[in-house]
């Protein structure tokens, strides 16, 4: 099952977790939240054939972001995956959003015209992520975890980005709507882990079976159909960044 935002570090076993994804055979996008976490799993993650790690600098590290991110320029180069980054102005976020910003134009203005792609944080900041992206033309960006406003959702599917939905997304009202609200050939798949829970248990890496019924309910589409959609969803967009 392809999952396109997961954070591997981040489970107690690391490097169990990243064999058993490995073993799975299917399209797994690692995040990181600075560039030195990138660092400390490089050599974990070179020579995979299915499980790619992201370069990122999540907004809620916001303090880190001026040492980290000469880190983050010199390590651009090796991966293609950019994650998770972006802007947070939630109340957990709103006190550094001057920071968060200028990391964030930062790191648009070092991969312009490169061909990466990019896992995009938005809590609260919808607006002035889509604004930005639209600025510096990026190109190929998802959505991760999207919970802004349903009027929004039409002018980001109009720039041609995608939406990552998780499990968690399908069993509230709000995440309900906005599934709705999507275009099927700008869904792709996600689980967030372990931040995102399944049966009292963090999830595991590609375990968006959860999100792939509920869509062919929404869908009125047989499982496979969904499946396909979105393996075909996704194959257009890695073709972008070879």
């Amino acid at each position: 099952m392809l999952d396109t935002h997961c954070h591997i570090d981040l489970y107690p076993n690391p490097e169990l977790i990243l064999n058993d994804c490995e073993k799975a055979g299917f399209p797994i996008l690692s995040m990181t939240n600075l560039p030195s976490h990138f660092e400390r799993g490089y050599q974990f993650f070179r020579n995979r054939n299915k499980v790619r790690q992201a370069l990122g600098m999540h907004p809620l590290y916001a303090h880190d972001h001026e040492k980290e991110f000469k880190k983050f320029l010199k390590n651009l180069s090796k991966t293609s995956y950019i994650g998770e980054i972006g802007l947070d102005f939630s109340k957990e976020g709103i006190e550094t959003k001057e920071i968060q910003t200028q990391t964030f134009e930062n790191i648009l203005n070092a991969i312009v015209d490169q061909k990466k792609l990019l896992s995009i944080h938005s809590r609260r900041a919808e607006k002035d992520v889509l604004k930005l992206l639209k600025k510096y033309r990026i190109k190929n960006a998802i959505f991760h975890w999207y919970s802004g406003g349903l009027n929004l959702v039409d002018e980001i599917a109009q720039e041609g980005y995608y939406f990552s939905l998780n499990p968690a997304m399908t069993k509230s009202i709000s995440g309900r709507k906005i599934i709705a609200k999507i275009p099927q050939r700008l869904v792709l798949t996600e689980t967030d882990g372990p931040f995102v829970s399944e049966y009292n248990s963090p999830i595991k890496p590609g375990q968006v079976q959860a999100v792939i019924s509920y869509l062919s309910n929404e869908w009125k589409l047989n499982e496979v159909q969904v499946q396909k959609i979105i393996w075909s969803n996704f194959n257009q967009l890695i073709t972008r960044i070879k």
